[in-house]
This record gives C-alpha cells, structure tokens and sequence, in this order.
C-alpha cells in the first residue's frame, strides 16, 4: 500500500543515489524537494488527493520553472514553439500556470520505483537546462529569478490535469 512516508522514503532514496543529501534540499513543506540541474531550478514534490471509499491517491510531481510569461515580448511565438516542442519531447510537457511557463511530469506514486523516479528526474532536468536559456534567450526581455514555489502560493497544491 502507498502511504505518503514511504513515497518520501523512495524520493529521499533516489535523490541520494545523486549525491545529493535530501536534507539540504527539502522545500518549505514535507514533500517538496528543490535541487538543481545546471541552470534549470528543478523541484519535486508529492501530494495527495482523496480517492474513492476513504483511499488516498498520492502522486509525485517533477517540475521545473522555465521563464515568466510577463516578460516574453511574442507569447503567441513562445507558444507555437512549446507546443512544437512538446510533440518532440518525450514523457514530459510544457505547462503554463498562472504567469509562469513550467517543464514537468506527474505520475501515480503507485507502482513508482527508484528508476522510473530518477528518469523523471533527469528527464525534467536535463530538457530545463537545455531549454530554459535558449526560450529566454529568444523571447524574454528581461530574466527574474524563478518563484518562490513551484505550487504558487503556499499551501496551495499544484494543478493536476
């Protein structure tokens, strides 16, 4: 049975086998993990929701910030391009939430293991350091520093679709 400990157990495991220690990375709630890929910001988290006769369903998020959509100059362009781009990707997307354009994957913590979680994970990474410079290199006029959160404002769980 998933349960939300054994969930952060396999993401803290997975995270180590990067040499990296989950501790320095935990975000501001349990759950949420901010590690980095080059100069892309990739952050994981796991959530749950309630699903039929008392269960739980818990998924597991790995999500990267791209560029801040109030400082691209042809939003149409950008979005023909991530739409384009998203047919050549492969088990990831580009996602826009509120003013932010996001690279990332969801998945059932069901059935989850070690190696399906650190190919999201590479996966997420490896396509943000490669496209987030390039996109905001063509169509940003100026570069913020990614939000605080990948879920938008605390307490607020991200958008499942």
């Amino acid at each position: 049975m998933v349960t939300f400990e054994n969930t952060i157990a396999l993401i803290e495991s997975t995270i180590k086998s990067f040499g990296v220690d989950p501790n320095t990375c935990k975000g501001e709630k349990a759950g949420q993990y901010d590690l980095k890929r080059g100069s892309a910001s990739v952050w994981l988290d796991v959530w749950t929701i309630d699903g039929q006769n008392d269960t739980k369903n818990y998924y597991v998020q790995v999500i990267a910030p791209i560029l801040d959509l109030s400082t691209v100059q042809n939003q149409l362009g950008l979005f023909q391009e991530l739409l384009e781009l998203n047919h050549q990707l492969y088990g990831v997307g580009f996602s826009v939430y509120k003013t932010w354009v996001y690279l990332r994957v969801i998945r059932e913590a069901d059935g989850l293991d070690s190696n399906e979680l650190s190919a999201m994970l590479n996966r997420v990474g490896t396509y943000a350091d490669d496209y987030d410079d390039q996109l905001k290199q063509k169509y940003c006029t100026t570069t913020p520093p990614p939000p605080n959160t990948g879920w938008a404002t605390p307490g607020e769980k991200p958008p499942v679709s």
